[in-house]
């Protein structure tokens, strides 16, 4: 039987772009996103074979929810090989608008909880097996905070330091915890910002270098790996000449905006 990946934030970006990348591959899909009549449609319409993707409903903030989806996908296709926690958002923040804590506690709530109950239901069975792939998509924004992104750079960072604390806790089972942290990716998500994109990178071109670094267990990617370079370059920098360098750089819109 073909191989079995599970993907959260399936219906657009990453999501859907790494789930075809799969499909290309001869893998067998579960799919998840909380527009699942979206994502039934471009299922629909990329002609896959009979059996070959399987739909499910869910928000991963909902931490029951998402865990029974787990379960029923085990239940109706088996436990997956690779599992991707792809679901996130992205939002403008400003700490001096009380409105925007809560976009803070959506932001946390679906790009880390979210992360870990996506995972929860296949860590035990993949560690009991002895393979596996728990696959984190993060991002560049987790290396160093960005003025006006303070909920999606903390999500973030806190994603990859989860990753990493799981990472060691599975790994005398044989389940590689894979980490990959994406630049500027041409997707909805991005396409909003008021700021220079530096090494902006297809969708497609993403999948093919992340479903490459999944195969091979890497254990932390940067993608393209320039964005990795610069990020490291300014992680150096003093707080001073970092904080100059980003004056008055443009920032991401905020929810009322």
């Amino acid at each position: 039987m073909a191989p079995l990946v599970f993907i959260t934030g399936a219906s657009s970006g990453l999501g859907q772009a790494l789930a075809l990348r799969f499909a290309r591959a001869g893998w067998r899909l579960a799919l998840v996103a909380r527009r699942a009549a979206e994502i039934q449609a471009w299922v629909d319409a990329q002609g896959f074979a009979a059996g070959q993707a399987q739909v499910y409903a869910a928000d991963v903030r909902d931490v029951p929810g998402i865990v029974q989806v787990g379960q029923d996908c085990i239940a109706r296709q088996g436990l997956p090989d690779v599992v991707v926690a792809n679901a996130g958002i992205s939002v403008g923040m400003d700490t001096t608008e009380f409105a925007d804590l809560e976009v803070m506690r959506r932001t946390l709530e679906t790009n880390v909880l979210g992360m870990a109950a996506t995972f929860h239901p296949f860590a035990a069975a993949m560690c009991q097996r002895g393979s596996g792939r728990l696959v984190g998509i993060a991002s560049v924004a987790g290396i160093r905070g960005l003025p006006g992104h303070g909920a999606y750079c903390a999500s973030k960072s806190a994603a990859i330091a989860y990753c990493e604390s799981l990472r060691g806790e599975c790994k005398p089972s044989g389940v590689r915890v894979v980490t990959i942290l994406p630049g500027y990716i041409d997707t909805p998500l991005t396409r909003g910002n008021r700021y220079s994109m530096p090494f902006l990178m297809s969708a497609e071109a993403f999948a093919d270098r992340a479903f490459a670094a999944i195969q091979a267990g890497d254990s932390y990617r940067v993608i393209p790996w320039q964005m990795g370079v610069l990020a490291k370059l300014l992680r150096l920098l003093p707080n001073g000449l970092y904080d100059r360098a980003l004056a008055g750089r443009g920032r991401k819109r905020r929810q009322s905006e």
